[in-house]
């Protein structure tokens, strides 16, 4: 019997690699709650696995040095970004594309949470969510959701109790 094929999730024939910012939203596999625990009125307390999590963002800056974090936040289950590429054309080093820099990300992260114990170890669901960032009012609408998720955290889709 034939598996189900995934419905594409990208844009199509768009260059994941141009300059712009993107918005993504990088999920737990079957969304355990791994990183970190909603208390009072939406304070994050980071469990070791969302220590780990965070200083993995603050490094995509150093691997990918046209990508800069704008913003983030290290949810229970997931974890959003605010990512910017601002690559110069004309230089003899591609730049990555949004699939590149999130399929590192992931790597790093699982490697060091797992530390070798399992090869097929799983910390991250497959894929990814993402979102062009297309205008300027998009942009601030995006930072506030950020902000804002912890507080929101009983209402917002990925929650599991």
């Amino acid at each position: 019997m034939k598996e189900p094929r995934r419905k594409p999730n990208r844009l199509i024939n768009y260059d994941y690699s141009s300059n712009g910012a993107y918005f993504v939203t990088i999920c737990t596999e079957k969304r355990k709650k791994l990183f970190c625990e909603i208390v009072g009125d939406g304070f994050a307390v980071p469990l070791q696995p969302g220590i780990v999590a965070a200083q993995w963002v603050e490094k995509i800056p150093i691997q990918y040095p046209v990508v800069s974090v704008d913003h983030y936040v290290v949810m229970p289950n997931h974890i959003h970004l605010l990512l910017r590429f601002e690559s110069v054309q004309g230089t003899a080093d591609p730049s990555p594309t949004l699939g590149a820099v999130v399929g590192w990300y992931k790597y790093q992260v699982t490697r060091e949470l797992c530390n070798g114990l399992d090869s097929r170890a799983r910390v991250f669901q497959r894929s990814y969510h993402d979102h062009v960032i297309r205008g300027d009012a998009d942009y601030p609408k995006i930072w506030e959701y950020i902000d804002t998720n912890p507080l929101r955290w009983t209402l917002d889709c990925h929650y599991v109790p």
